[in-house]
């Protein structure tokens, strides 16, 4: 967040495609093919899929064939994991049709592969090769289209290589309950199955997570909607059948606790000028209007790039002549949060670079932040590492499984952070387009030589953050172009800009172009659309008009202009503006828009 004037970003970097990959040479005649109902003659047997049926036409043998549709967020993903043995050799190979249909092996302990056809009018192959790991047992083989771009079909699916005598899959889990329930999730147990080492639980036929012990919370939920669930057993052999169908309603109102603290359906967001001073002067948080949902007191920042140690030093009377003392701001805190405010300290900003190279300054960072938090009773924290703060090492390739170790160090002083103030922790994050929406472009230094090793840095963060994080509130200003979903550059300066960044958030996208690395949809409940206050604020100001139409193509699907998003979010969180102060010294422009727009 910027104190006085932008600093722009510029991005200018071409969106590279997965690239086709060598045929493999014939499988050697002692292999066998491990893929589990290939050509879809049983149904959807031994396949996971998010959306698909079995059809029998258009066949390529047998027959039927997997007839599977993207929609909004989803890609029509089917997939099924497939016992190997390690260090081998392994061909994946199948038959389809349709436009951008990928086939691919993700588990290999290797280099995970895809390969892909932009259109098959008729059935195409699709063939590529992996070596697993030392200690690689299991390898999921996958089949999935694009967003929006209509059906696809596949056939006869095969994974060639040496074969496992893995015995038989175990029984079907039995006692499958539901405990509590909140507006957006559900807490399940089960009984425990002989033979088992894991557990799928299935949300509407849909596989949404895999645990070790025998009692999940499945979160992500729309409030006042049914859901069914089912469990089912896992080992080496297989999945066993899926267990009785136990249905459970999440709740109307929200409830404390990570994604789903209770804010307001739409949530106003501003960062307040409580350590400086600027052109926009100094602002009491008792007359912060009630408008205001979630005040982020920027900022906390380090006392050194490296130390992890953070301090809050609120602006001094000689710079800000109005500003109150710390009883009265303790007693503001008090009267905003009994009027349901959120009041979160904000770590980092333009001119706080937080660098946590070592376990020893996570742990410093932990301390310093507990510190502030308790000694101004605050709900939650805000993280706003701008500069370098994330930068990615050439080797980190895999936001799922970062190595980095600012990037480690992170994510271990957040979980720490949550875990010791429990369900009722706001946890939020600011960061610019450069370090999320750019990852779709390239990650980090280890997909495209010589870019800046920020470009996705934040999405390890947030992956790893997704279940307890509140808000994600991207900087959409400050901002080069940035490639959309639809394959174009997007600039400042009007609701389109807006609209791709955020459809991107809440549609997933493949990071730096890579099928088998796809970024996740955030939930709408947890996305805010940062925009500046006013002209003054940042470069990437938008008039009262355009947010009016970003609102209106995200939430309804109306007045969208020229980009198309891949689904409707009417649960979109809100807005959040850099800053407060800057609205009120334009005279609260940007509140009254939200006011207008959400009452």
């Amino acid at each position: 967040m910027d104190r006085s004037r932008p600093l722009a970003l510029l991005a200018a970097a071409a969106l590279t495609l997965p690239g086709l990959t060598a045929l493999s040479s014939a499988a050697r005649a002692a292999d066998a093919d491990l893929a589990r109902n290939g050509g879809f003659e049983a149904g959807l047997d031994g396949w996971t899929c998010t959306a698909g049926t079995t059809v029998n036409s258009p066949v390529r043998s047998g027959s039927s064939a997997l007839q599977a549709t993207p929609a909004g967020s989803d890609n029509a993903r089917c997939g099924q994991t497939v016992t190997v043995q390690p260090d081998s050799q392994y061909t994946l190979s199948g038959y389809v049709r349709g436009s951008y249909v990928y086939l691919g092996a993700s588990g290999t302990g290797t280099t995970d592969v895809s390969t892909w056809t932009q259109s098959a009018p008729a059935w195409q192959q699709l063939t590529t090769t992996f070596r697993t790991g030392p200690s690689t047992t299991r390898v999921t083989v996958y089949t999935h289209g694009w967003y929006g771009t209509g059906a696809y079909h596949a056939d006869d699916i095969s994974l060639v290589g040496p074969g496992v005598d893995a015995g038989q899959p175990p029984a079907a889990p039995t006692g499958l309950k539901s405990g509590t329930v909140t507006s957006s999730s559900v807490a399940l147990s089960w009984s425990a199955v002989a033979g088992a080492t894991s557990y799928a639980v299935y949300r509407d036929g849909a596989k949404v997570q895999t645990v070790t012990g025998t009692s999940a919370t499945i979160a992500g939920l729309s409030p006042s909607t049914a859901y069914s669930f089912q469990v089912a057993a896992l080992n080496e052999a297989g999945e066993s059948a899926k267990s009785a169908t136990v249905t459970a309603t999440a709740t109307t109102t929200a409830q404390p606790g990570g994604g789903g603290t209770d804010l307001p359906a739409h949530a106003l967001v501003g960062y307040l000028h409580a350590s400086f001073a600027n052109g926009s002067g100094y602002t009491r948080l008792a007359d912060v209007p009630d408008s205001w949902d979630v005040i982020d007191l920027a900022f906390g920042e380090p006392t050194s790039v490296t130390s992890g140690d953070i301090r809050f030093d609120r602006c001094p009377a000689t710079e800000c002549p109005n500003v109150e003392n710390d009883a009265d701001f303790k007693a503001a805190i008090r009267a905003k949060q009994a009027a349901g405010k959120k009041v979160l300290i904000s770590i980092g900003g333009q001119n706080g670079q937080v660098q946590l190279t070592t376990t020893a300054a996570r742990d410093t960072f932990v301390t310093s932040v507990s510190k502030i938090i308790d000694e101004y009773g605050l709900d939650g924290l805000d993280i706003d590492f701008e500069g370098h703060s994330l930068s990615l090492n050439a080797d980190d390739t895999d936001f799922k499984n970062p190595k980095t170790p600012v990037i480690v160090n992170l994510i271990s002083a957040l979980n720490t952070l949550k875990a010791k103030y429990g369900d009722d922790f706001v946890l939020t994050m600011a960061p610019e387009t450069f370090f999320v929406q750019l990852g779709y472009q390239y990650y980090g230094t280890g997909q495209w030589g010589g870019q800046d090793p920020r470009a996705g840095a934040y999405l390890p963060v947030i992956h790893a953050l997704r279940d307890d994080l509140t808000l994600l509130h991207v900087q959409d200003y400050n901002s080069g172009p940035i490639m959309g979903l639809d394959n174009q550059y997007h600039s400042m300066g009007g609701a389109d800009f807006h609209i791709a960044m955020t459809d991107m958030l809440l549609t997933g996208f493949p990071v730096a172009g890579n099928a088998s690395n796809v970024f996740p949809p955030l939930r709408p409940d947890q996305v805010a659309i940062g925009m500046p206050a006013s002209t003054n604020a940042g470069n990437g100001h938008v008039p009262p008009a355009e947010v009016t139409k970003t609102l209106d193509c995200l939430t309804k699907k109306t007045n969208c202009g020229s980009y198309t998003t891949h689904g409707t979010w009417p649960a979109l969180r809100g807005l959040m503006t850099w800053s407060i102060n800057w609205d009120r010294y334009g005279g609260w422009e940007f509140q009254r828009t939200f006011d207008g727009y959400f009452g």
